[in-house]
């Protein structure tokens, strides 16, 4: 049977990495011939809760230096955000240093092309499926074309995800193709393509961070809700088999594989275990864990936003849950800057009055998310109401241009995000892009 371990960390983040560890070295060793580890931890962005705990990383990275290894810590942020604010804000960055660690930004890289190769397109609906090109940075090609010599190690944040139902091992691996070449399709095609690029490159190792507590309702919950969004589970679970990992971490969200699609689809293909009652579960039981967490996201919004949702096409995947996460975070964690009074448009079907709804509602500015609301009703929004006063979030949902658009909106900048200096923040920026950053910013 697959085998998948539970540590507890209320005995100590340290030893419970030890633990995890130890029990995977039953299996065969850690480290390759060329000693070499690449560390991808969950560093979508600097907020709390969202990102991979630093303690977890300092200590897997002290038990692997105490092995010999040369080890490298790699991210692509999310959207909207750069890798280097994120590390420097959120400690990676000082962790790397202390520990003389490297550290990669993948968003700085050169890249390869690769192809989705299971999803199906809206155009072509039954017709078959189509290949869709994409960009993943150089240290993943090195990786993939030396699984033999060195090692990869994936630290995901046990978190559930309001696009993706979870995001752990398997979801954690979106960070690898480009920003440019993540909004394309982010809607009910997202399942597929997250297992294409599991089946193009698969780690080692995978061990879930549930060490400061998991997150339900999405994966970007807001700050001033954390007693409803965080709960504390106080866990890390490893394995070597990403997917039979994976299971568990849905496990103990309450959640089975036929509820993440993505999950469901890695099996059916044949990329791992699935099938809960082939894998041992090491160091806890499941049947302690009784309750049904909920991944989308709490249905709670500022009354003074309107939000005008398709009604024959409107993807959680990408233009509903995308902008509203984002408009979430903002109101809730910056309630104090926050304006409202503005609207939110996505996906398609909507009523031919759309405009004289808005006007007699005193709504004349407001966001278009994604393509099938752009080609349905943008144009006309702006020509009402103006190019300036009507933003479009292209693609299915461009994070960057939606969070453009709603800091514009609610009359919020960059810096009220950040929790450092602008000059501080500036810099950053500026020598991202000497270094040839491809991230997609909100500027």
């Amino acid at each position: 049977m697959t085998e998948v371990f539970i540590s507890d960390t209320k005995k100590g983040i340290k030893s419970a990495v030890n633990e995890i560890f130890t029990n995977l070295e039953t299996i065969e060793p850690i480290l390759k011939d060329s000693k070499e580890v690449y560390i991808k931890v969950n560093g979508i962005d600097f907020k709390k809760h969202t990102h991979t705990s630093p303690e977890v990383l300092k200590e897997v990275i002290l038990y692997l230096k105490n092995k010999g290894a040369n080890i490298h810590v790699m991210e692509n942020s999310t959207q909207a955000n750069l890798t280097r604010i994120v590390f420097a804000i959120n400690g990676y960055k000082k962790i790397c240093e202390d520990l003389d660690v490297e550290t990669i930004f993948l968003d700085e890289e050169t890249t390869k092309t690769f192809e989705f190769k299971g999803k199906k397109s809206i155009e072509e609906d039954d017709k078959g499926y189509r290949l869709k090109k994409f960009q993943m940075p150089e240290t993943i090609v090195k990786i993939i074309e030396n699984r033999d010599s060195v090692t990869y190690i994936n630290l995901p944040k046990l978190k559930t995800h309001s696009m993706a139902r979870v995001t752990l091992g398997i979801k954690n691996q979106w960070g690898f193709p480009q920003h440019a070449d993540r909004g394309k399709d982010h809607n009910y095609n997202l399942h597929s393509k997250l297992v294409d690029v599991y089946g193009i490159i698969k780690p080692d190792i995978t061990i879930i961070d549930g060490a400061t507590g998991g997150t339900v309702h999405g994966h970007y919950p807001p700050t001033a809700w954390e007693d409803r969004v965080v709960k504390q589970f106080n866990i890390l679970i490893g394995g070597r088999d990403t997917l039979a990992v994976d299971v568990v971490g849905a496990r103990i969200f309450g959640l089975t594989l036929d509820e993440v699609p993505h999950l469901k689809i890695a099996y059916e293909r044949g990329l791992g275990e699935g099938d809960l009652s082939k894998i041992n579960v090491i160091g806890k039981d499941l049947k302690n864990y009784k309750e049904k967490y909920d991944w989308n996201l709490l249905q709670k919004f500022p009354e003074d936003v309107k939000i005008i949702k398709g009604k024959e096409l409107l993807c959680k995947e990408g233009c509903e849950n995308n902008p509203l996460a984002t408009l979430q975070a903002f109101a809730y964690d910056h309630s104090d800057k926050f304006k409202g009074g503005w609207f939110i448009v996505m996906g398609k079907g909507h009523d031919e009055n759309i405009l004289e709804q808005l006007k007699k509602e005193g709504y004349t500015k407001g966001l278009v998310a994604g393509y099938c609301a752009i080609d349905e009703v943008g144009e006309k929004l702006r020509k009402e109401f103006g190019k300036r006063k009507v933003f479009f979030s292209g693609d299915c949902n461009n994070l960057a241009e939606t969070v453009k658009a709603i800091l514009k909106l609610s009359k919020m900048t960059v810096f009220d995000l950040v929790p450092i200096s602008s000059e501080e923040l500036m810099d950053l920026i500026d020598t991202a892009n000497k270094q040839g950053s491809t991230a997609l910013l909100p500027l």
